[in-house]
């Protein structure tokens, strides 16, 4: 298989969140999920190691305070499942939001020297969480850093009180 073959292959084709577990939310709330999904779509890399099944589609679900990835091929039959704790990423996603509505209250009033401080934090609290989630995925699920920071912002979205 070629380079650019095994790109289209390896890659996200479709992203759903499960209504009975994830449920409906605000209508912001919903824009920024919706954001989050076009995003990872847009660019991403994704493979099951070991499998040549690909392109794929990814349904997002919550189970027990966990969050269940299920892996479906190109016509939507489930390939694999994958539940993972978000224990680990709690306090991540608590210093996430912090640091994001510093963002927002300082983009009002602050100096831009300030505001980019606040944004460095944050873009280096997502690249930790980006970087948990694929050492806890390692072996399950193969993505590069910025798939991966991509599905943090769309667990983040799941998890936005804002």
């Amino acid at each position: 298989m070629s380079g650019a073959e095994s790109r289209s292959r390896n890659r996200l084709i479709s992203v759903t969140l499960d209504e009975a577990s994830i449920g409906r939310s605000t209508a912001d709330k919903e824009h920024e999920r919706q954001i989050a999904i076009y995003d990872l779509l847009e660019e991403n890399c994704f493979a099951l190691p070991g499998r040549d099944a690909g392109p794929y589609g990814l349904k997002i679900a919550l189970q027990d305070a966990k969050l269940a990835l299920e892996i479906l091929d190109e016509s939507g039959a489930p390939l694999v499942a994958h539940i993972l704790s978000l224990t680990p990423l709690r306090g991540l996603l608590k210093d996430y939001f912090f640091v994001c509505e510093s963002y927002y209250a300082a983009i009002r009033t602050a100096m831009p020297s300030q505001i980019e401080a606040i944004d460095m934090g944050r873009r280096a609290l997502h690249n930790e969480a980006a970087q948990l989630l694929i050492e806890r995925l390692k072996g399950k699920i193969d993505f590069d850093i910025d798939t991966a920071r991509r599905i943090f912002t769309l667990v983040a979205a799941l998890h936005w009180k804002g």
